[in-house]
């Protein structure tokens, strides 16, 4: 009881805002408000047959993805972007666990966990990792693998170029960006292996089809991919 009423004084004082809406959170909210919850948009590609999302036409021809799923859609000046935001640029890196968290718990009542054997983020170069303080996209691998009880594998993919950021290139320039700078880590760790690897944002999908085809050719049974949002292109 003093702990709550002492947790209520400081919140009057410093309140928690929602990371979505920048609105103060009520007791038991937790980095999301309970509207912006029911109200950030939602793709729900995982109740679709395969054939039928639209998201994984982006990879036909390209690379197989049993799956390819988004939590949200990515939608400019809105909910979705401000939270990106928080999670790469002002060290929230509990905004991704926590959603991923929320995706994967999805994820699971939907039978998908089965699907998959392990969770692999696209990784940050070094140099990026060290400035950052963390890999936004291993905090939401980390989320997923909690909501779908699976385990997640940071380190398997390693970045072996410093590359130029993505935003404001088209496919071809993400492409020749990207295409050459993975690597994987342990070949033994994901051979034969059903492997879900995902990103913060997918947008023309060249740094998850990078990730996906270098996966597929040290052994690893097939390649599924997941944001926790994808933007139109």
């Amino acid at each position: 009881m003093l702990r709550t009423l002492w947790d209520d004084f400081v919140g009057l004082i410093y309140p928690r805002l929602c990371l979505a809406c920048q609105e103060p959170l009520m007791t038991g909210e937790n980095h999301l408000c309970t509207g912006c919850r029911a109200e950030l948009p939602y793709t729900d590609y995982h109740r679709l047959p395969p054939d039928q999302n639209p998201l994984g036409r982006r990879f036909w021809g390209k690379l197989p993805v049993r799956h390819a799923l988004s939590y949200l859609r990515f939608v400019r000046h809105g909910r979705v972007q401000h939270l990106l935001h928080e999670l790469k640029y002002q060290g929230q890196r509990d905004v991704g666990t926590a959603l991923g968290q929320l995706y994967g718990a999805e994820l699971h009542a939907a039978g998908l966990a089965a699907d998959f054997d392990l969770i692999i983020p696209v990784p940050l170069h070094p140099k990026k990792l060290a400035k950052r303080g963390y890999n936004q996209a291993a905090a939401f691998a980390t989320g997923l693998a909690t909501g779908m009880q699976l385990p997640a594998s940071p380190a398997a993919l390693r970045r072996t170029a410093n590359t130029n950021t993505q935003t404001k290139k088209n496919r071809a320039e993400r492409w020749n960006n990207v295409a050459t700078v993975f690597e994987v880590e342990n070949p033994a760790a994901i051979l034969g292996r059903r492997i879900l690897v995902v990103d913060d944002v997918l947008t023309t999908g060249a740094t998850l089809e990078a990730c996906g085809g270098v996966l597929l050719a040290a052994g690893a049974a097939e390649v599924s991919i997941a944001a926790i949002a994808c933007a139109d292109r």
